[in-house]
This record gives C-alpha cells, structure tokens and sequence, in this order.
C-alpha cells in the first residue's frame, strides 16, 4: 500500500495507493418461486434482467456458475447482506456470520411516516462467483473531485449517461444501482420474521464500511464497461480538505447527468452557505472560511484520530446472527461526517430530506457515490495513523458477505475478508492530497471564561433518566478507575456510553456530548476541548409503524481527560446537548474498551 503520510496537494496524475474490495462463493439457495407467485399484497415484477452485451461478453465466463438463482437469491444480492451458510461440512459451520434474512417477501421501501412506499425490488439473473482482477489489469486510480480535468469530466459524464440511458430490466441501470440502497436501508426487505430493524444494521454496525466499499467496486466497474475503459474510476469528494469544502463543481451544473435538482439549494456552489459544515446543525452560525476549517479539521482529528483508537469505535458495533438489533451503534466516521454531510446535502425542506438526506432515496444523486469514495478512503487512511489500528479478525465479520451485480450483469457473491486491500486485491488506489487534521490546535472552552464570569450548570441526577433530551442536561458520573498508566490506557480507551437512545428512524436526529463543560453558556463545540463528539441519524424507516429505535452512542475519551487534566477526577460531568430532534436518553456511564 502506498504512504498515506501528508503530501503537498496534487496537481495531476496521482501514484498512490488504497484499496477497494473483493468477493467469494455463495451458498445455494432452495427456489421460493411458488412463494413468490402468491405473495400478497404486493407482487414485484419478475422478469430476467436485460444486459446487452458485446460478442465478447458472450464467450463463456471463467468464474463457477452455480446456476439458476431464485428471486431470493437476487433480493439478497440487492439487500446485499448475506451471511455465509451453515451446515455441517462447512468450515465456517460453528461461527456465526450474519445470515440473511427470509427475503421471499419483498415489497415497497418505506420512506417515512406517511407511509409513501418507493419500489426498490430488483429484477432476476444468475449467480456466480467472484473473480480477483487480474494482475495484467490496469490500476483504477481515484481522483479527487475538485482537481479533474475536462477530459476526465467529459469521460465520467458520457458513463452516467449511459448508465442513465439503460433500460430499468438492467440490473446496471443508474435506477437499479440506486435501489440498492433503498432496499436495503428502508424496509423493502422486512416483514421476514426477524426483527425488522435488523435490516437497518448496514448502517449501524461493523458493516458499513465493508457494505459501501463493494457498492462503490461494483459500480465504479460498471461506468468504465459502459464506456470501454478498464482505468476508468469514480471521483472522491475530497470533504476534509480545505480545497474540497463545497459540493465539487462538477455535480453543480445542472446541464450535466452529474447533477440533481433535489439538493439544499444554499449548500450549492454560488448558495448562501456554500462551505461544507462537518458538524452540520439547523442552528449552526454561518463562519468564516478560515473558522468553518478550523471547525471541520477539529471534527476530523475527533473522529478519525483521538476518538478512534480502537477498531468498535471506529467501525461500529458488532452484529451477528441471532443478535437483537436494538442497542448497536455507529462508528466514528459513519456518524460524523458521513451522516452529517448527508443531511447537509439533502433538501430539508422535502418531506423526506431527499435525496441524500434520506436513505431510501440518497443513491439517486451522483454526488452519493463521490462522498462515499471518501468515506472509503477514511477506512484505509484510519489504518496508519496509529498502532493497533487493524480490521476485525473475527471470522463472524471476515465471513458475513454481500452480493452485488457486476459490469456483466451477473450476481457476484462477495465476503468481508475480500475486501480489505484495494490495492492489492481490488486493483484500486487514491490521489494522494494533503492530510492537515491529524493534529488538532482545541483548547479548553473553560480556560477562555474567567472565575467572576462562569455560572455552573445544573446538574441532573443520574436517577432521572431514562428522559426525553429536550434542552441541554448535565450528569455528574462516576468513573470506576482514574490515573491509569500509559500501559493501561494503551490496552483500553476509556468511553462514555450513551445508553438505551431512542430515535424516531425516521427524523434527523443530532445531539451533541461534552465533557466537563461547566460553564452554563454556549455549549462546547469541535473547537474546544470539552467536545467529546454527536450523535446523528439520517432518516430511514423500515416499514409503518416501526419507527422507533434503540441504539447507543460510546465516545472514546482518554485524550480529551488528559487534556482537560481530569484525569484524577472521580467523576466527569457529561453535557447532552440536542441539536435537532427530541431523543429518549437511557442513562450514561464510564466504561473501558479493550478492542
């Protein structure tokens, strides 16, 4: 892999390197046929996809065809969570990879309280198995968005618009591609007999970043067939740069195939905010260029560095088969900013936040697909900023796998251990830019508040909860050890647990966490040191009247003590303050995370 140390801001052809991810075999799946044909209330269409091809394509297919797939098959590839099958003579038999749900009854997604349903089920194919790239194929190397050249622009437009053009029985077409998320994420796939949150877990687990790099593979591969170029690669919007702190100018012009009407319009190129806020609140100040940097690089050395020394913290919690989905959480980056910069793209004026700023409808928009070339980048540049930065060893995530339709229109069965080295295994790198948050400049709010000037806040007792976050609460709670060793808290980040959150999926919902912010005035924010992180939802449901979800929220704090020279307290006070939306909060407590 490349040096992902910072570099000076590329101005042409990059040589670096990351990675992009790869597949495995599936399981054979009994045909559900019959269940199908009699599915009520609503029958999805079953007609066998549509993929023209070149006479080359015809030629017979190296990988293992394992036959005919069912309509279940295919539902799970567009769910794209499939757990590895159990059975005696597999090696994998007696672990416990997340499985798939029964998904013989898929129907409209669900995209919000109303009701309103949006047709994500997709059409049929065959299954095979993942083939590597071959080492004779060229590097696809990822560009940043704001530095491309017209020819570059003239190429990545021509693919989206073929891709637009193609007709809706093409598992390849721009809508099918976009109704992967969809379905997955907003209910299309529930109704099984399992719990229907469960679904939603693609983006509140261990799973997200595995989930999306693949979802970027596939569909990066499918625009370079359409336009006859092996090298082609999608663009990242370089978000947490200085240079890339707007919606690339190339997704503003509303002549190109690159853009959607259904955006903030005061977020766009030439907009009333048109700087890129990566602790996006309704009520967030406009800033300065300078301060709205300082701000974002503050969020980011949070999330990716001092916040983010262990692996659950950084990818989220894990879930395996049988396990109830309530209580798992987000990782750092899938928080803030991944969740943030949806919303903040979103038209919040829209019932339903599209397109970005709902889940059922944030594949719609070209821009979805170049912000989360970003946050794929986040998970290798993660990697090499510290010691025991290191993807799960656990074989119920290595084994957990998705599939994914390819270039050729054949349902490709992928595994999570396939895709954790682009470079090596995916073929696929990144325009090396310049790295400017891995330190951060905060300073304590308090020390900027003299002795005449502060008023303490109230505390509220820990006995209260579970209570609805309303206005802005502070908790004095205890910590079970204090002055660990440099070897102790080496072993274990000490956290802060939010505990028995319950959102309405469906809503934005923002609250944001401190710690030690005695000073009764405007809440610490990224900049100061008392900022611990947020808590943020990006509006999904699953079906009518599932709405409700419990999660958590665990913030690694270690540094943030050191820094405030807490660290020999008994107790810390945490500061909950909500931004948009009411939660219920459970409680909070001390805890230490060893992995």
């Amino acid at each position: 892999m490349s040096s992902l140390s910072p570099l000076p801001a590329a101005t042409g052809a990059a040589t670096a390197a990351f990675l992009r991810p790869s597949l495995l075999p599936p399981k054979k799946s009994a045909s559900q046929l019959s269940a199908y044909k009699s599915r009520k209330p609503y029958s999805p269409h079953f007609a066998r996809i549509s993929c023209k091809t070149s006479s080359s394509d015809k030629e017979p297919n190296n990988n293992d065809q394992t036959g005919p797939t069912t309509r279940r098959d295919i539902l799970i590839g567009m769910g794209s969570l499939y757990g590895a099958a159990s059975s005696l003579s597999d090696p994998t038999a007696l672990a416990n990879p997340l499985q798939p749900p029964d998904l013989s009854k898929c129907h409209p997604a669900i995209k919000g309280d109303a009701g309103d349903t949006a047709d994500c089920c997709p059409p049929f194919s065959d299954q095979i198995e993942f083939k590597l790239p071959s080492p004779k194929e060229p590097m696809r190397i990822r560009p940043a968005a704001h530095l491309v050249d017209k020819a570059y622009i003239d190429k990545y437009e021509k693919a989206i618009s073929l891709m637009k053009a193609l007709p809706d029985d093409d598992p390849r077409s721009f809508k099918n591609q976009a109704n992967v998320h969809c379905a997955y994420c907003n209910g299309a796939y529930d109704q099984v007999g399992i719990t229907p949150s469960v679904a939603l877990q693609i983006h509140f687990s261990w799973i997200f970043f595995p989930f999306h790099r693949y979802y970027l593979y596939f569909f990066e591969r499918i625009l370079g067939k359409l336009i006859d170029d092996p090298t082609f690669a999608l663009p990242f919007w370089n978000w947490d740069s200085p240079d890339g702190m707007q919606i690339p100018a190339i997704f503003a012009d509303p002549a190109s195939p690159l853009y959607d009407a259904i955006r903030a319009p005061d977020h766009l190129p030439g907009g009333s905010s048109p700087l890129v806020d990566l602790d996006w609140s309704r009520s967030a100040a406009s800033l300065t260029p300078e301060a709205q940097w300082q701000s974002n690089r503050d969020v980011m050395h949070t999330q990716m560095v001092s916040g983010a020394k262990k692996r659950t913290l950084f990818f989220g919690t894990p879930l395996k088969a049988g396990d109830l989905a309530d209580g798992n959480g987000q990782g750092t980056l899938e928080r803030t900013p991944h969740g943030n910069l949806h919303i903040w793209v979103g038209d919040l004026t829209r019932e339903y936040k599209e397109d970005m700023g709902n889940l059922y409808s944030a594949g719609r928009d070209p821009l979805f697909y170049c912000h989360h070339g970003n946050v794929d980048r986040m998970w290798d540049l993660w990697k090499t900023l510290g010691p025991r930065r290191t993807d799960f060893t656990d074989p119920d995530w290595l084994d957990a796998a998705f599939l994914f339709y390819d270039e050729n229109c054949k349902l490709v069965r992928c595994k999570i251990r396939d895709s954790l080295d682009n470079e090596k295994k995916l073929k696929t790198d990144y325009e090396p830019v310049r790295i400017q948050w891995r330190h951060s400049k905060r300073v304590p709010k308090t020390k900027s508040a003299t002795t005449t000037t502060k008023k303490k806040r109230e505390l509220t007792d820990l006995s209260k909860f579970p209570l609805v976050l309303n206005k802005a609460i502070s908790v004095a709670v205890p910590r079970p050890r204090k002055n660990r060793s440099k070897a102790e808290k080496e072993e274990e980040e000490e956290v802060v647990v939010v505990k028995g959150i319950e959102i309405d999926r469906s809503q934005v919902i923002k609250f944001d966490v401190a710690l030690n912010d005695d000073d009764d005035g405007a809440p610490a924010g990224p900049r100061d040191t008392e900022f611990a992180g947020s808590f943020v939802n990006v509006p999904h449901r699953q079906k009518p009247g599932a709405s409700k979800f419990k999660t958590a929220l665990t913030l690694g704090i270690t540094d943030l003590l050191e820094d405030l020279g807490a660290d020999g307290d008994d107790t810390v006070v945490v500061t909950l303050v909500p931004k948009v939306g009411e939660p219920v909060i459970g409680g909070l407590k001390i805890d230490y995370l060893a992995d």
